[in-house]
């Protein structure tokens, strides 16, 4: 049976996180970080009032395990989630991080949300709609919800201040908040690795939809930062439920989205409380894709 531990929604190892994100806790630790996931849970960029008990231990697990996986593709942050590694200080926190922090290298992060996509839902599919495009790259004529693209495409956005929404742009003026030949290396990087993680995935049964990263400089090298492939910054989709023309049966938060768009709630004004059938059947399905990614 596994372990149930008690929801934390903040961390104080001694005294106040020098950053509090949408998820994260982060400790500045002069030459390291360490970043704990709590289960806050935001949506539509809005952290809401309770959260899931468990999500930061399934958050940490799915990001070591891909920060593993694509470490020869691109270097990433991480130094370990092992709390036998951590400096002795934090050790007397255990009950609050093991299992949900990581021991980080600082980076100089690149301030943009690099996307790949390679099936046509959420944002992308709304655009589509309208506009026959997605980020600015044209689409052929006729897709359906949930359609896999004629191949992955790359649709980076700017990354919001907490309480405010994303905003998706086009290449082109990510080239206008980062060199050119950045910009290049940026949408090569994301689509390699979503590839690689999306082919490792089908044979495991599970689609990866879209999903996004984000990168930093550690002494002068471009790593891949913050979290990867997990159910915060992913779609999963079953293979054997998948049918295009519909929105999909989701392994992540869209679940959340769901039912906060089924209430009203759209990310403007203050976000409702999450029910407890939402909550266990939330946190079933991060587990879920957990294990069938991860395990064995």
């Amino acid at each position: 049976m596994e372990i149930e531990y008690p929801e934390i929604l903040g961390t104080n190892l001694g005294r106040p996180p020098d950053f509090s994100g949408k998820v994260r806790d982060v400790y500045d630790l002069d030459d390291r970080l360490l970043l704990v996931a709590t289960d806050r849970l935001s949506a539509y960029d809005c952290i809401l009032p309770n959260g899931i008990p468990g999500r930061g231990r399934v958050l940490t697990e799915m990001s070591v395990f891909w920060f593993d996986r694509t470490k020869e593709i691109i270097p990433n942050h991480l130094i370990s989630a092992d709390i036998a590694d951590f400096p002795d200080e934090l050790k007397r926190y255990r009950e609050q991080i093991e299992g949900r922090s990581m021991l980080c290298m600082k980076a100089e992060r690149i301030d943009v949300e690099c996307v790949a996509r390679g099936y046509l839902a959420g944002s992308g599919w709304r655009e589509y709609k309208r506009l026959g495009t997605v980020c600015g790259i044209k689409l052929p004529d006729g897709l359906r919800e949930s359609e896999k693209l004629p191949e992955p495409i790359f649709t980076p956005a700017t990354k919001a201040e907490q309480g405010t929404h994303d905003e998706n742009i086009s290449f082109d003026r990510l080239t206008k908040i980062v060199d050119p030949e950045l910009a290049e290396t940026l949408r090569d990087l994301t689509l390699r690795i979503y590839s690689a993680a999306a082919n490792y995935a089908i044979s495991r049964g599970v689609i990866i939809s879209d999903t996004k990263f984000e990168f930093g400089y550690i002494d002068g090298k471009l790593s891949v930062i913050d979290e990867m492939l997990s159910p915060d910054s992913s779609r999963f989709w079953d293979v054997d439920e998948y049918e295009p023309g519909r929105p999909q049966n989701s392994f992540d938060k869209q679940f959340v989205r769901d039912w906060l768009t089924s209430v009203g709630f759209n990310g403007d004004g203050e976000p409702p409380t999450l029910p407890e059938d939402i909550v266990a059947e939330t946190i079933a399905r991060y587990r879920e894709i957990r294990d069938r990614l991860i395990s064995g």
